[in-house]
């Protein structure tokens, strides 16, 4: 049976890696931690042009009144991060199907921590320092389709976050939802192909047996 898609692109951040649990820890409480990660997404998202991820962390921090020691302290435990339950498999079985990419917010440094957290040698890296804006920007995905070769119609997106899955579709991609914490679906979300709080239907989906 061929194959379904000719690439698969993985957010990392929150698609391949539990970060939350990290950013919560540091910040001393759950709620804490989304709130103080929810002002660094708005500072991304409105940002344009790439300016340094370890710099947006710790303006952040400051800004939620947490003080730039907190911002530090994420930036210095960073490979404390951890991949969520399965990933590995699912990336190794994936690995034999089709090329693999990722495409992650991050600086080259901290990204290239967080990649190797995955224990696989993926086909593409694109970190939002590289490709000089950071997601939903569509340069990060393009840049990532580009050196795939690939078509958008020919790459499944795993988006991590609600960002993504608008983020990636609006350049053509079927998205593939890991929404880990069951957030309620957007209302434009046309790219969306599927959805689950695990990994693990990946590799059906992509060999086209799902």
């Amino acid at each position: 049976m061929p194959r379904k898609y000719d690439a698969v692109i993985f957010d990392v951040l929150t698609g391949l890696i539990d970060s939350w649990t990290l950013w919560n820890d540091v910040a001393g409480d759950a709620e804490t931690g989304k709130r103080w990660r929810h002002h660094y997404l708005h500072l991304t998202y409105g940002i344009g042009d790439y300016q340094p991820y370890e710099e947006l962390v710790v303006q952040a921090a400051r800004e939620c009144e947490l003080g730039e020691e907190i911002g530090l302290a994420l930036i210095n435990r960073w490979d404390e991060l951890k991949t969520w339950p399965g990933t590995h498999e699912v990336l190794r079985t994936l690995k034999t199907q089709v090329p693999l990419g990722v495409v992650t917010n991050c600086s080259e440094r901290l990204g290239r921590m967080a990649i190797a957290k995955a224990g696989i040698e993926f086909d593409v890296v694109v970190i939002a320092e590289r490709a000089g804006a950071y997601k939903p920007d569509p340069r990060p995905y393009q840049l990532a389709l580009d050196e795939l070769g690939v078509a958008p119609e020919g790459a499944l997106f795993v988006a991590g976050s609600v960002f993504d899955v608008n983020g990636a579709g609006a350049l053509g991609m079927d998205v593939f939802w890991h929404n880990r914490a069951g957030l309620p679906r957007p209302e434009s979300a046309s790219a969306l192909i599927a959805e689950s709080r695990s990994l693990e239907p990946l590799p059906s989906i992509v060999d086209g047996s799902n």
